[in-house]
């Protein structure tokens, strides 16, 4: 699991650059709706990873090989949990040799999950910055394709998805995405440390102007 952790916490996060020009190159990999060719594959993967529940927020990774990975913000009757999922194997596979090859995907395994409480105060910020960056996007740009590393964010009924870019705000959010990985594996005395470091980002990230990300 650990490998999973650090291959989502290095990915850089959805981000924008202050120029048009430089906000349009940040957000061209990353749009609205299922990247093409993925929906069936991260459909199976997101419900293997959710298992069963239904996240507020839920980062899914697709990578192009090794484990796939989900990050998720879970709110029921006792509060807010902070949810990290790998799975064991991964789940697209090809089987099979010349015409015969296939695909599968490999649903009938049981992830590793690691989960936390989280303050909702914290979980609820985070859910709002994301929200805002990614109804920023304009609604005609739709994921695009891509066969590396892809991401898929669904939270408050909006999807977006593709490969995430790295660009200079974007070290804002794949800071989070660090910390937040940090603390599920953390103390409770250490992941209250961890709370603060994600608001002060999350401080730092709601004075900058999402207009321009992925503006044509």
């Amino acid at each position: 699991m650990r490998a999973g952790l650090l291959g989502l916490a290095l990915v850089a996060g959805l981000a924008f650059a202050p120029a048009a020009a430089a906000a349009d190159a940040c957000g061209a990999t990353f749009g609205h709706g299922w990247p093409p060719a993925t929906e069936n594959y991260g459909s199976a993967v997101e419900g293997l990873l959710a298992g069963g529940e239904a996240p507020q927020l839920m980062i899914t990774r697709l990578p192009s090989r090794g484990t796939e990975s989900a990050l998720m913000l879970v709110q029921d009757a006792g509060g807010w949990r902070l949810r990290f999922a790998e799975a064991d194997e991964r789940v697209m596979a090809w089987s099979g040799t010349g015409d015969g090859v296939k695909r599968e995907l490999r649903v009938d395994q049981f992830p590793d999950v690691e989960e936390v409480p989280i303050p909702a105060a914290v979980a609820e910020r985070i859910v709002a910055s994301w929200h805002r960056l990614m109804t920023s996007l304009p609604e005609a740009r739709s994921a695009p394709y891509s066969d590396e590393e892809q991401w898929l964010v669904v939270l408050d009924g909006v999807r977006v998805g593709g490969e995430v870019p790295d660009c200079d705000a974007g070290e804002l959010l794949a800071e989070q995405v660090k910390l937040l990985i940090e603390a599920v594996d953390e103390s409770e005395s250490k992941r209250e440390r961890r709370w603060a470091q994600v608001q002060e980002l999350l401080r730092e990230m709601d004075v900058q102007s999402l207009a321009g990300l992925g503006a044509d």
